[in-house]
């Protein structure tokens, strides 16, 4: 298959940012990182280069690498006496994500039955809480079983 034209290419990253900007309300500028990050040739790109490709300043840039760089999905590499720090998104960077995201959710199950607890299980005011628990336990199950499986 032939490579994208530029265009093409451009507006796929914007794709990825409306995404992550409607989704997870993201700053725009994220999610073009990320979307260039991910389809990238060379997969390393310092911040110059990002920041022309996405046309980016440096100043939103910046926090926006460490945004993604602390969510886990971006990873920073400086080489032995370089001065260049470049970035990159590690392939198995998704499954990690996702898997630390869906066990931090579903650890709410517990914050729930600790609400629970404040009124008894069966009390009317332990209803919202009940559901909250009951969706978290489900998600925490699934969780378990997609566990053994490959993303």
């Amino acid at each position: 298959m032939a490579e994208p034209e530029h265009d093409e290419l451009r507006a796929w990253v914007e794709e990825v940012a409306t995404f992550f900007a409607e989704q997870y309300g993201q700053p725009p500028i994220a999610g073009r990182i990320l979307g260039w990050l991910m389809v990238c040739d060379p997969p390393e790109q310092s911040a110059t280069q990002i920041a022309e490709a996405i046309g980016a300043s440096r100043a939103s840039l910046t926090t926006n690498l460490n945004l993604l760089t602390s969510a886990g999905l971006v990873r920073r590499r400086t080489g032995p006496g370089a001065r260049t720090t470049y970035f990159r998104v590690d392939d198995d960077a998704w499954p990690v994500v996702v898997k630390r995201r869906i066990a931090t959710l579903a650890s709410f199950a517990d914050v729930a039955e600790r609400g629970m607890d404040l009124f008894g299980a069966d009390s009317a005011r332990a209803g919202r809480l009940r559901a909250a628990r009951e969706t978290f336990r489900w998600m925490a199950r699934a969780f378990e079983r997609s566990d053994d499986r490959d993303f």
